[in-house]
């Protein structure tokens, strides 16, 4: 028995989503004439109230095609130190944009807006300008910690008064209003760009999708062609994609509430330290001592639960649409034994 709790990117297409995919007409998306791919573009557009939308192989692909053309090279781009933009895009922002960083410190993965103020460079040819603020909600680093929105509100606020460009890192987007209940629309009008990913809990195999205004999309189709981003029949992933935001969104309570019952394991395990607050699908154990981490993940992964270094001293499991009560049950009992 194998339990896999690494990332929620580890799901497979349910039949029901093989059937759609199966089914899906297709056509030349660079060409602009995939059925599939434009339904998906309008549905995911519609949802959040943006005018366009680009389908994508990754979200690390539509963060740094919104990146690329809200910046110049040499500008400067704001985001939190521990942001999926800097840590695990491969240094893309600098090979793809030739842009700079500004990091800012925050609760668990998360800008605090009055933190915003003394980051915008001064009209000084010594320094660069300061052009774009990228969040992350919810935030990986943050163990799946969910933004406050009054103060994504705030960090728009301060953007629209600075002339500067919001961009929102969305792979987990939909985790975050499950819980918050904002409403998608008013969401999505505090961001000038956001990328939304397929991948993960709603569990599509592939793909995700960077929203924008007309000129915008326009802008970033152009260079996703030449990040050597264009597909062609590529409804048939596509499918996939619009399957899971008509079907899976509602599901992601299920996640939240299992990946509590985790975090209530795992606060009585031996060697658990403690717990990153569990706001969503991510758990993050911090244990007591941080030597001890890979013979704890290699214990776990002899009794068929596989799981994630985060950094020193600490453990992540992840819950999706793959994990069952079952697994759960089964859990409990191995780790209570290690």
């Amino acid at each position: 028995m194998t339990i896999d709790l690494r990332s929620d990117t580890v799901t497979k297409p349910t039949p029901e989503m093989l059937e759609a995919m199966f089914n899906a007409p297709l056509g030349d998306d660079v060409y602009g004439e995939d059925p599939t791919v434009n339904a998906l573009e309008t549905f995911a557009a519609d949802l959040f109230g943006f005018e366009s939308a680009l389908y994508c192989s990754s979200g690390t692909q539509t963060n740094q095609i919104a990146i690329k053309v809200h910046t110049q090279p040499g500008d400067e781009v704001i985001c939190h130190e521990e942001a999926h933009i800097y840590r695990y895009e491969g240094g893309g922002t600098m090979i793809n944009s030739n842009v700079s960083m500004r990091f800012i410190r925050g609760n668990s993965g998360r800008i605090n807006p009055d933190d915003l103020f003394d980051e915008i460079n001064p009209d000084d040819v010594h320094y660069p300008i300061t052009r774009l603020v990228c969040i992350e909600d919810t935030a990986n680093r943050g163990g799946g910690a969910i933004y406050d929105f009054e103060d994504i509100k705030k960090i728009r606020q301060f953007c629209t008064n600075n002339n500067l460009k919001l961009h929102l890192d969305g792979a987990r987007v939909f985790n975050a209003l499950a819980e918050n209940g904002i409403d998608v629309k008013i969401y999505g009008n505090q961001f000038d760009s956001i990328s939304i990913c397929l991948s993960k809990g709603l569990g599509a195999p592939v793909g995700s999708v960077l929203l924008g205004n007309r000129t915008f999309i326009k802008q970033a189709r152009r260079v996703r062609k030449y990040f050597g981003g264009g597909m062609r029949q590529a409804g048939i992933i596509a499918a996939g994609g619009l399957f899971a935001l008509q079907n899976n969104i509602k599901r992601l309570k299920d996640d939240h509430y299992r990946a509590k019952q985790i975090g209530d394991l795992l606060q009585s395990a031996k060697w658990v330290d403690h717990l990153l607050p569990v706001d969503t699908n991510i758990v993050v154990a911090v244990i007591k001592n941080a030597a001890e981490q890979t013979a704890i993940l290699t214990n776990l992964k002899d009794k068929g639960i596989l799981c994630s270094a985060f950094g020193k001293g600490r453990i992540r499991l992840v819950t999706h649409l793959d994990i069952s009560d079952s697994d759960l049950t089964y859990l409990k009992e191995q780790v209570s034994n290690l």
